[in-house]
């Protein structure tokens, strides 16, 4: 927590009406890939960049145990591969193959409308909400 209760209070609501209102969108990623919800996060941070399953597990917040069997099942399913770190010999990048990226392509085609409480909000309020998700971002 960042010590500031407003600033807490507010990431508190946020975070609680993405994840109250995303359970359709996950059902339908998880029925259209086929794949459990876990190999979809893990998939979804590799189309950002390769990662070592050590950077892996801290991303997508899990253990590295269960990162290491993740990315071994994506493996065994030809989504990623494990190729030797340029950067250091010792370590290897985990990365999306073609077949990962079509994967990706597949679950970020499936429509995330909107819930009712914000198409419920007139366009001004849109507006600022958008102008303030901008300065964030």
């Amino acid at each position: 927590m960042s010590g500031d209760g407003l600033a807490d209070a507010v990431w508190r609501d946020l975070s609680s009406l993405v994840m109250d209102h995303r359970d359709g969108w996950k059902r339908a990623v998880v029925e259209r890939s086929g794949l459990p919800f876990s190999r979809i996060r893990i998939l979804k941070r590799l189309s950002r960049t390769p990662m070592t399953v050590k950077e892996l597990a801290a991303a997508a917040t899990i253990d590295a145990p269960a990162a290491t069997v993740a990315v071994n099942d994506l493996e065994e399913r030809g989504l990623v591969v494990r190729e030797v770190n340029p950067q250091n010999r010792r370590c290897k990048v985990v990365s999306l193959t073609d077949a990962g990226r079509e994967v990706v392509r597949t679950i970020d085609a499936v429509r995330d409308p909107a819930p009712e409480v914000l198409t419920a909000l007139d366009d001004a309020d849109l507006a600022t909400l958008r102008a303030l998700l901008d300065k964030l971002t």
